[in-house]
């Protein structure tokens, strides 16, 4: 049974409620919760969003090249993936840019 992610769970929760309560943040904390910062974790999905991409372009110029080692089943899969990942990476980047106006909007 794994419980390392239940446990990291309950870190990066008990970390929100203490930050929620008006405790300082502490450097444990984010040792606590893994260690990963927002643009870290972005970057890492940008360059997955990208590298399936690239994936898909290459499989698709070898079928067209008449590989006979690709088949199209793959070629539309991993394009549709692709494309699947890019509108999720859209949708996220939209929502980054409300949440930025909702702050932005924000009386201080």
């Amino acid at each position: 049974m794994q419980t390392k992610g239940i446990d990291q769970m309950l870190s990066q929760l008990r970390a929100a409620a203490d930050i929620a309560a008006g405790k300082p943040a502490s450097a444990d904390a984010a040792s606590a919760t893994g260690g990963a910062d927002f643009q870290q974790i972005l970057d890492g999905a940008l360059k997955g969003v990208s590298g399936a991409q690239n994936e898909a372009q290459e499989m698709a110029k070898s079928f067209s090249a008449g590989d006979p080692n690709v088949n199209l089943q793959d070629v539309m899969v991993n394009l549709q993936k692709a494309n699947l990942s890019f509108q999720q990476m859209v949708q996220v980047r939209n929502k980054l840019v409300t949440a930025y106006q909702e702050i932005m909007n924000m009386q201080v």
